[in-house]
């Protein structure tokens, strides 16, 4: 098979590391396998290994991967073996993972592109040892579904499918109270017009709705922030890093709002005061949601060599 060189992270280079990988396998069905970097004196912090696959050039050359990631199917088959790999060796040993997709020509130039960013990885190893990644998430509930923002003169369709709606609601978990139907105008005439004064009128009543639905979200706005500053705080005094990744806008949100996304890079001996304190916060703050994934491998903070500023 004409291959190139797949490569899933970096470890410490270990023999028994290099034995337990021999059932495993990666990306396109490929064995895994260490790949040590070239020889040099690697000092006190020891010699390091890419965790690599030999895979089909014709799918992961370089203008072959410009096509593929169009495919989105095929990302996402190459994205679940990737994040297998990884997970499997951060249940061994510290991981240092790499982007998915990571390609070197062959196994030659992938030995010296590592022994040329042996220091970095090897700080980037240090830190990580011990310590992994988990994400809190704050999300703003759902808005008040359409029954209310009727405009003055729509249909008031009750029971049946009134009652299919609260039901469904019910059972999605939304505890929100139902504002009622709009006032209906009186008859015509001048009872009918003083009815209307003394009510405001269907359209200022549309309007008043309108204005406290408003007023409720913007309470719940405020009282992210403020979660969110309450999360910041609390997750810091148990996390040695932070990363802020951008809020997440997709169908795996659902019907909720995500104004807060971040990993944070916590020590095995803190994991659980990590938690808890996460918790707490979101005890205090019951009108927003709040959640903890993880334990993760690092993705967060496997930072490349070039990303990272050498000590002053």
């Amino acid at each position: 098979m004409d291959a190139v060189v797949y490569v899933y992270a970096v470890v410490a280079a270990t023999a028994p590391l290099g034995e337990r990988l021999g059932e495993l396998r990666g990306v396109a069905g490929a064995p895994v396998t260490l790949l040590p970097e070239a020889d040099g004196d690697h000092g006190v912090s020891g010699a390091l290994a890419f965790v690599t696959s030999d895979v089909p050039r014709e799918d992961f050359d370089e203008s072959a991967l410009a096509r593929r990631f169009e495919d989105l199917a095929w990302l996402e088959q190459v994205a679940r073996a990737h994040h297998e790999v990884v997970r499997a060796l951060a249940a061994r040993t510290t991981v240092l993972p790499l982007r998915m997709a990571t390609v070197y020509e062959d196994g030659a130039r992938a030995g010296r592109a590592l022994a040329e960013a042996h220091d970095p990885f090897a700080r980037r190893l240090s830190l990580l040892r011990a310590h992994a990644e988990y994400g809190v998430k704050l999300s703003l509930p759902p808005a008040s579904p359409d029954a209310d923002d009727r405009e003055p003169g729509a249909d008031d369709r009750e029971g049946t499918a009134a009652t299919g709606r609260d039901a469904a609601e019910a059972e999605a978990g939304d505890t929100r109270t139902s504002a009622g139907t709009t006032p209906r105008a009186g008859p015509a005439g001048d009872d009918g017009e003083a009815h209307a004064a003394g009510t405001g009128g269907p359209g200022k009543a549309y309007l008043r709705r309108r204005q406290a639905q408003h007023r409720a979200r913007e309470t719940v706005r405020v009282q992210a922030r403020r979660a969110a500053a309450a999360l910041d705080e609390a997750a810091a005094r148990h996390a040695a890093e932070r990363v802020r990744h951008a809020p997440q806008r997709s169908p795996l949100s659902g019907p909720y709002e995500n104004v807060l996304n971040d990993s944070y890079l916590v020590a095995d001996a803190r994991a659980e005061d990590f938690r808890t304190a996460v918790a707490e916060v979101a005890a205090a703050f019951p009108a927003v949601r709040v959640e903890v994934t993880g334990p993760w491998a690092p993705y967060s903070f496997a930072m490349p060599p070039e990303a990272e500023e050498e000590p002053a």
